[in-house]
């Protein structure tokens, strides 16, 4: 058990990325692999395209409605989009999203 990483959404340092957009960091990995909770408030929009460099981004929807500029995703949905892909992440009913990047 003493090899297990864990954290507390709740308790992980917040950085507002746009107005009503806040990344929580829970993870980083020797290879450039992080983990992270977003929070969307409700009418909340990414300024700009989101462009997944160098590597690709996993998306778990656990709460809310996510929307990547194309379609709505209602929580419990799974995204993969991979390198090179982009989107521009929305959100009209808020949404809570746990983000991964496995190569960085």
């Amino acid at each position: 058990m003493s090899e297990y990483t864990w954290a507390s959404a709740h308790d992980a340092p917040v950085k507002e990325l746009f107005p009503g957009i806040r990344l929580r960091p829970l993870w980083a990995g020797e290879n450039g692999a992080t983990a992270h909770v977003l929070e969307m408030d409700p009418g909340s929009s990414w300024e700009g395209v989101d462009v997944h460099e160098p590597g690709p981004e996993e998306v778990f929807v656990v709460s809310g409605v996510f929307n990547d500029g194309e379609r709505d995703y209602p929580a419990g949905s799974f995204i993969h989009a991979p390198a090179g892909s982009s989107h521009v992440p929305q959100t009209t009913t808020g949404c809570t999203l746990f983000v991964f990047y496995p190569e960085g």
